[in-house]
């Protein structure tokens, strides 16, 4: 039986939808709407691409959005400046500064600068002592980690006890994810381990775990053998293998595989996300939620 597949593509939009809707009536009652600005260094194109993105769903779902492009030689100080006025700013609720940064910039005291109450991204430390601590003292959780444990709950799969094991340490995507499975609540009340290069045998680690995270950046690393029958599988791995012709434009794409072996581990999990079009759309999905929250939050409706 050919697993389920766990598209982010549709629950993004439901989300998306949700958001828009949440945000009209905020709008009807209170008289504002979310304000995100986006702070851009430089002209990567991987970045500006990643940032008009952003820009688009913002306006989308009716925030109020600012793009804030910076030259490439802009210093730290005037940097943190643009932060420090943004922090001040009533209007804006989140604020995003796009990495990477240029090598003159040290980027962990920009990240640091950020109000702790308008870090949609949820990377300050602040906001990674709340989630430590859980509960009602959350305010943003890491948008990939907190798109993944949404993507379970709306696939409908139980976690109350569940064996998860986490494939990855990363402060981005492992770590978090595992503290967000393990907590009191609901989505969560999981049996957590967490896996990672040094592991002894880890495909014995992987066959027992009903929700399988996996997000080490290792091609077609879970072989199916590593996967127990009916398992909910989450490839958080999105890996560049080479190109091909796109069919649509006639130019040339990249060739995305995920960490796992999709083809085989599809007819063994009960569940499980493609790559694309799995846990990637939720990422910025889950942005424009922390952005929502944290007017709400400063309206006194959260």
């Amino acid at each position: 039986m050919t697993a389920t597949l766990i598209k982010g593509t549709v629950i993004r939009e439901q989300i998306l939808e949700e958001i828009t809707a949440e945000v009209k009536q905020i709008k009807e009652k209170h008289g504002v709407v979310p304000g995100l600005v986006t702070i851009l260094v430089g002209e990567s194109p991987a970045s500006i691409s990643y940032v008009t993105l952003k820009i688009k769903t913002a306006h989308r779902v009716g925030f109020k959005e600012i793009q804030d492009n910076q030259s490439v030689d802009i210093s730290e100080a005037d940097l943190l400046a643009l932060i420090d006025k943004y922090n001040k700013d009533e209007s804006i609720n989140g604020i995003l500064v796009q990495l990477p940064l240029p090598k003159h910039i040290d980027e962990k005291k920009v990240l640091n600068a950020i109000d702790p109450d308008k870090d949609v991204d949820g990377f300050h430390p602040v906001n990674v002592g709340r989630l430590m601590i859980g509960g009602d003292e959350v305010k943003f959780p890491p948008c990939t980690p907190a798109g993944i444990q949404e993507m379970i709950v709306r696939a409908g799969v139980e976690t109350s006890g569940a064996e998860v094991v986490v494939v990855g340490r990363s402060n981005i995507v492992g770590k978090p994810i595992a503290n967000m499975m393990v907590q009191k609540g609901p989505g969560a009340n999981s049996t957590v381990t967490i896996v990672h290069t040094r592991t002894k045998d880890l495909a014995a680690h992987c066959k027992r775990a009903d929700i399988l995270i996996v997000a080490a950046g290792v091609p077609d690393l879970v072989k199916p053998e590593w996967i127990k029958p009916g398992a909910c599988v989450i490839d958080v791995g999105v890996n560049r293998v080479g190109e091909k012709i796109s069919e649509k434009t006639g130019k040339k794409i990249a060739i995305l595989k995920g960490d796992v072996d999709f083809d085989a581990a599809k007819e063994i999990a009960g569940s499980i996300t493609p790559v694309p079009g799995g846990v990637g759309p939720m990422t910025i999905t889950m942005l424009m939620l922390n952005t929502l929250k944290s007017l709400k939050f400063k309206l006194g409706i959260a």
